[in-house]
């Protein structure tokens, strides 16, 4: 039988357009109405709790942002101030004129970040300005490091040229502050090596680029010793009054570690824009090294620019620690900027978070002329509590290392980081300055196990940790984990090597920096630069990681550059001190 209709049977579910939505109302309408008033009033309270916190943390985050760009722009807009002592200044207009005197008195805290404020330019015309003259590279091993740094340099300036680091395989960039650190860390060098072209281009960079305006984080130490110290250093070598405009800048903008702290202790962290300084995110403390190794820089800021509240301020940390009891001189590697106090249940060593408290203990005496004696009372008691209680021999070879305590027990651990291997060369300056000839004896047993750290590993470059056995059964006394196994081209103990030269004459220093270079150059270079590696254990798998460290330029190669000099005191000790980042400074005569 043929029908003559077709009939069509629609679902409603499947319906789409004005139907479904209107179904979907009435249906949160019946629903709704099933409920009973305590259940609606309830759903009433949350929706109105959410929407309240949305809005206040809109208004919080608003005028966090706006007191942001408040305090960044009264940075720039304060009255400029020139210092003068006693005599009669003709100034231009709008400027005020303030007495070093005025400043004798401690200022009060709302007060401090203004006495901060960049100064009026009344240095040096770098147009007419000479600055310290080093002669050319001499010599194969040198040239070969000149070249090595020009290199790395280009690599640099190709791919990675503003930004702080460099990644010479992907050719890319890496940025951990945003300043730009590679080329502010490396402007004494570029000095140092007579790069004259490559130090301009970086000047004009500093010059028109460089920029404090990140709303962005920064760790106080690291700015510290990269960017103050690198600006100061470069200043004092070349004389050019932009350096010192921009340190004056760098340091304004850290002080909030310091007077925002509830004890003479500095928080570690600080945003440049906001001026909100705080502890790192996964710690209340402070790192002992870090707070204790700012002094030299914020000195020299005072000092270059005759405003002292700088120098106070991070002196002060060293006053302060100097009162707390230790460890026969040895400090735990973390201390509380609440309290003030050390944090008990810490480690003590001389490796990572603990080594330049003492280098600085040093250093700071020397920079001031040997002037402040509780610097070098702790400094002693630090050496002597390092013979006494962290000094071993390893069971087969006698290679004697330094160990660490740990946390609590003060149980000895024999483990010796490569960041170790910097007391030798400390050692060594202290011994010049007068300082125990036992000291030097300690620095040479340890120069030759920092050395056995390289030579034993069949790419002849250190690890980051190395382990000693305790017994004399046990296959090697000194051994590596696979997690320790990477390199950084950390500088440690080519500036030991540095130090040791300048001070003994011994040339075989030269001769084993010169390996630890051909190292870098068979196992590190790259087409973009230099590159830390994963693996020293095996030079057919070095796992390369992608990433120049700033400290490379301004440490590592400078130390080797001025190691392989044919003039011996290219840089001399007795009229700089050294920063913990391979930045010197004048000595000053008080």
């Amino acid at each position: 039988m043929v029908r003559d209709h077709v009939s069509l049977n629609f679902d409603t579910v499947s319906l789409a357009g004005p139907t479904q939505k209107y179904s979907f109302k009435n249906s949160f309408r019946r629903n709704w109405r099933q409920l009973s008033k305590l259940q609606r009033l309830i759903c009433f309270s949350l929706v109105s709790a959410i929407i309240i916190a949305i809005l206040l943390w809109l208004i919080r985050y608003t005028r966090h942002l706006k007191q942001g760009l408040l305090e960044a722009n009264s940075l720039k807009l304060q009255k400029p101030t020139i210092l003068f002592q006693d005599s009669v200044l003709n100034l231009p207009d709008g400027v005020e004129a303030i007495k070093l005197n005025d400043f004798d008195n401690e200022a009060p805290s709302d007060q401090k970040e203004q006495i901060a404020a960049p100064a009026v330019n009344i240095h040096a015309d770098p147009q007419s300005s000479v600055g310290v003259q080093f002669e050319p590279a001499s010599g194969h091993r040198q040239v070969a490091v000149l070249n090595a740094f020009k290199h790395a340099w280009n690599g640099y300036k190709k791919y990675a040229w503003g930004h702080d680091h460099v990644k010479p395989i992907s050719r890319k960039h890496q940025d951990w502050f945003n300043l730009g650190l590679t080329i502010v860390d490396s402007l004494d060098t570029l000095w140092i090596m007579n790069l004259k072209k490559e130090f301009d281009e970086a000047r004009e960079w500093v010059s028109t680029s460089f920029n404090l305006d990140h709303y962005k984080d920064v760790n106080l130490f690291e700015t510290t010793i990269r960017v103050l110290g690198g600006f100061l250093s470069a200043y004092h070598l070349s004389e050019d009054s932009l350096f010192l405009d921009k340190a004056l800048d760098v340091g304004s903008r850290l002080m909030p570690c310091f007077t925002k702290s509830l004890s003479p202790i500095p928080y570690s962290d600080v945003n440049l824009v906001s001026q909100m300084a705080h502890s790192p995110k996964w710690s209340p403390d402070s790192s002992t090294a870090e707070v204790s190794t700012i002094q030299l820089e914020f000195r020299d800021l005072s000092r270059s620019t005759d405003l002292k509240n700088y120098e106070k301020v991070a002196f002060r940390v060293s006053e302060h620690i100097h009162t707390l009891d230790k460890f026969h001189g040895l400090v735990p590697i973390y201390i509380n900027p609440n309290t003030g106090k050390f944090h008990r249940g810490s480690e003590i060593k001389i490796g990572a978070r603990g080594d330049s408290y003492y280098e600085y203990l040093l250093k700071q005496w020397i920079q001031t002329g040997k002037t402040i004696d509780f610097l070098k009372d702790d400094y002693l008691e630090a050496i002597d509590g390092i013979i006494s209680q962290l000094v071993r021999t390893s069971p087969q070879r006698n290679l004697t290392y330094i160990g660490e305590l740990k946390a609590g027990s003060h149980s000895f651990h024999p483990k010796m980081d490569h960041l170790v291997c910097y007391l030798p060369g400390t050692l060594a300056l202290g011994v010049h300055y007068g300082m125990p000839s036992s000291h030097m004896r300690l620095a040479e047993k340890l120069m030759e196990t920092c050395y056995r750290m390289y030579a034993d590993q069949p790419t002849f470059l250190s690890p980051e940790i190395v382990y000693f056995g305790t017994k004399v059964e046990v296959n090697q006394d000194m051994y590596v984990n696979s997690n320790d196994a990477h390199s950084l081209l950390r500088p440690e103990f080519v500036e030991s090597l540095w130090y040791m030269y300048q001070i003994s004459g011994n040339t075989t220093y030269q001769d084993w920096g010169w390996l630890i270079f051909q190292a870098f150059e068979r196992h590190t270079k790259v087409a973009g630069g230099f590159t830390s590696i994963g693996n020293v254990l095996d030079p057919d798998d070095i796992r390369p990681q992608d990433m120049t460290e700033s400290f490379f330029f301004a440490e590592t190669l400078k130390y080797l550059y001025l190691l392989m000099s044919n003039e011996r005191h290219m840089l001399s000790i007795d009229k700089y001190v050294v920063n913990s980042e391979g930045h010197p400074l004048p000595i000053r005569n008080r």
